[in-house]
């Protein structure tokens, strides 16, 4: 049990830091002209920002629990 609570941390940090790094080249990429969209909405870059902001909380959310899990089953 805890060999595979340890993969899915592993898999978890993973994803966590792949999020990371998507969410800051996509950052870098923004142009001016993306940031001065006007009142038209968020622009096509914040989106993506946006979304890989959250798929990075949810990862680092999801092996929090892992590591919870896992010294819940070393108690024991």
């Amino acid at each position: 049990m805890n060999v595979f609570l340890t993969i899915l941390l592993l898999l978890a940090m993973a994803a966590t830091l792949f999020m990371l790094i998507k969410g800051i080249v996509t950052f870098l990429r923004t142009s001016e002209a993306d940031l001065k969209s006007g009142a038209a909405g968020p622009s096509a870059s914040s989106l993506k920002q946006n979304k890989a902001m959250f798929g990075r909380i949810l990862f680092q959310g999801l092996a929090i629990l892992i590591i919870a899990l896992l010294l819940m089953a070393k108690g024991n």
